[in-house]
């Protein structure tokens, strides 16, 4: 058995209405203690460029940025065995209590990041009543990202088209 490894906690308040779920933190993302850490990661390019804004270069624009969006983060597995950042090498995990973020939150949509994050959560709670969808993974590792996909759907959520 591998080192365990400890994901991060919601990014959340009490405003949110979109939920973006990826799968876990990768080692970049765990060295600056904050999502989509890696600079190569298409995330905040993608969701900060959709409000017409500039990616904050610090983990407190980032989290300003998510507030006054009305986003919250969080990761399917909270902790896990893993070696590297691939989603293929997570093992042994536990999965997030996305049900009671819910309870707290006016979240009502859920975007998931990528194949790993849907495939753990339609396993484990497929049976939400919260709108979810699966969207390409933003990880620089997809060589088939599209962010038209991820425009279209924020504009579902953000501007009811």
């Amino acid at each position: 058995m591998g080192e365990i490894k400890c994901g991060f906690e919601p990014f959340y308040d009490e405003n949110s209405i979109l939920l973006i779920l990826g799968s876990f933190p990768s080692d970049k993302s765990r060295q600056v203690e904050f999502y989509y850490g890696n600079k190569l990661n298409r995330f905040w390019k993608t969701v900060c460029g959709f409000f017409g804004e500039d990616v904050p270069q610090s983990v407190e624009g980032k989290k300003d940025f998510l507030r006054r969006r009305k986003i919250a983060l969080w990761d399917i597995v909270t902790e896990c065995e893993i070696v590297g950042s691939q989603d293929s090498k997570i093992k042994n995990f536990k999965v997030a209590d996305i049900k009671k973020l819910l309870q707290n939150s006016k979240i009502n949509y859920i975007i998931l990041n990528g194949s790993k994050a849907a495939e753990i959560f339609e396993r484990n709670l497929g049976d939400i009543s919260v709108l979810f969808v699966k969207l390409p993974s933003t990880s620089p590792a997809n060589t088939k990202f599209d962010n038209e996909v991820w425009f279209d759907t924020l504009s579902r959520v953000f501007n009811g088209n």
